[in-house]
């Protein structure tokens, strides 16, 4: 659950546009792999979500204009096993919710 670097520069991006739009709301919605028990994954993917909610409010995103889920495993981007797979929905994805 910690950010990669490469994916900082990503979250600066998203920041940069929600501070220049302070009406835009979105929700991070944490996700893991099939791996694990439920609950585990469920934990998991709230520390994602936390992680990249709270380096948004780092760069300045009003924290009102963010909330957080985890689907821990129940919302697989891809289908399948193996690494590949797993590294593909081991993510946090970013919802629209208002303009």
């Amino acid at each position: 659950f910690d950010i990669q670097p490469e994916y900082k520069e990503v979250l600066k991006t998203k920041a940069e546009l929600m501070k220049q739009y302070p009406s835009i709301r979105v929700r991070i919605e944490g996700n893991c792999d099939e791996r694990g028990t439920q609950e585990y994954n469920l934990a998991l993917g709230e520390r994602r979500a936390r992680a990249a909610y709270e380096y948004m409010v780092t760069l300045g995103v009003n924290p009102s204009q963010l909330e957080m889920i985890s689907y821990g495993k129940e919302n697989p981007a891809v289908q399948g096993s193996g690494e590949s797979v797993w590294s593909q929905n081991r993510r946090d994805d970013f919802r629209v919710i208002a303009q």
